[in-house]
């Protein structure tokens, strides 16, 4: 899979409340969101499963990043967040940076700020590295991510 950054996820889950990816390395993963009605709780807030989708995907896509070319699959596996203040409007910046690469788990720090740069959400996530097996899905970043412009 070769794409230039940012890119817009366009599929699945990640498509479907809009990320957009705008740095990817097995040590740093930057995403964000622009905030829109769909995305919102009726108090005029951002669901809460919008920020903890946004976390979860960027430590995976990082972790797949790093993983894939061993042929080896990431999956979630768990996900601790502390909501610290509410995002209204404008976007949702996203920050992971890897804080352990282990042989089967990788842990990521995951910092959620709103457009002021005020600390909004705190997420670790952990994301186990397996075999894939004849049940599982293959990969989504196959074999080697390529960032176009990158060596």
């Amino acid at each position: 899979m070769t794409f230039q950054l940012p890119h817009a996820a366009s599929e699945g889950f990640d498509g479907l409340y809009g990320l957009e990816l705008v740095e990817l390395s097995e040590e740093i993963a930057r995403g964000r969101v622009l905030v829109r009605d769909e995305l919102m709780q009726p108090p005029g807030i951002v669901h809460s499963g919008v920020c903890v989708s946004i976390a979860e995907a960027l430590a995976l896509l990082g972790t797949t990043s790093g993983v894939s070319h061993e042929g080896k699959l990431a999956t979630s596996l768990c996900n601790q967040t502390s909501f610290l203040g509410p995002i209204t409007a404008g976007t949702i910046d996203a920050r992971a940076v890897r804080k352990h690469r282990g042989r089967t788990t990788w842990v990521w720090e995951v910092e959620i700020v709103d457009d002021a740069g005020r600390l909004s959400v705190l997420t670790r996530t952990t994301i186990s590295v397996r075999d894939p097996d004849a049940h599982s899905p293959q990969p989504e970043v196959p074999a080697r991510v390529a960032i176009e412009g990158s060596s």
